[in-house]
């Protein structure tokens, strides 16, 4: 059986410095309650992994709108205008990566490997800086792999053993990300007694260390 905690004691478990990786794409299967509860701490110097720094007014848009973000990897930043500008004032670095790079260099960290080898980028400004490796004619560019301290990721459904099953889109970046970090918590809609049919179950509960409802 996991451990089920409250969104205040999840909150104590993320650490000024930690590198965090947050599920979701936008507002779509992201663990929101967590969020606001580092934004409570106004825990700081974080560098966030996610798909985006969704909106200014939500979840992790909050962060980076508090300065409680000192680094972003993510694969776009369109829809929270302070992000830009924070970034081209020099206050907020961020690392832009294709959503496809980001998604696997973070099953790379998961999965223990050096790093993903990929033509996306060849040729342009995502090159600079990086390796560049050539086969059988073709170049390529290294990614190197992403971990974290913790990941804050969603589940639509949990049982009490961890297993969580995420309905539609709203796997997007957690089911890798459950496998690459330190700690992982789940914040889930629904926590149930009985375990959950094996045949729905999208990411096992051995991913998950702590449940919050």
């Amino acid at each position: 059986m996991k451990k089920m905690i409250s969104p205040a004691e999840a909150g104590k478990l993320i650490h000024d410095g930690d590198t965090i990786m947050v599920g979701g794409f936008l507002r779509c299967g992201t663990p929101v309650k967590v969020i606001d509860e580092i934004v409570n701490n106004k825990i700081g110097n974080l560098t966030l992994i996610a798909n985006d720094t969704c909106y200014p007014e939500f979840d992790r848009g909050r962060l980076i709108v508090n300065r409680q973000v000192k680094k972003a990897i993510v694969g776009h930043i369109g829809t929270n205008p302070e992000t830009g500008r924070q970034m081209n004032a020099g206050e907020l670095e961020v690392e832009l990566v294709p959503l496809g790079t980001l998604a696997e260099r973070i099953r790379c960290g998961g999965a223990g490997l050096g790093g993903v080898l990929t033509p996306t980028g060849v040729g342009t400004v995502v090159e600079e800086g990086k390796t560049v490796i050539e086969s059988d004619g073709r170049k390529y560019l290294l990614e190197k792999p992403l971990t974290a301290d913790v990941a804050l990721i969603y589940g639509s459904k949990a049982d009490r053993f961890g297993n969580l099953f995420l309905d539609g889109t709203t796997r997007n970046f957690n089911q890798v990300m459950a496998t690459a970090a330190k700690t992982v918590i789940a914040e889930a809609d629904e926590i149930c007694d009985e375990p959950l049919d094996p045949a729905e179950i999208t990411i096992p509960g051995i991913f998950v260390d702590y449940l919050v409802k």
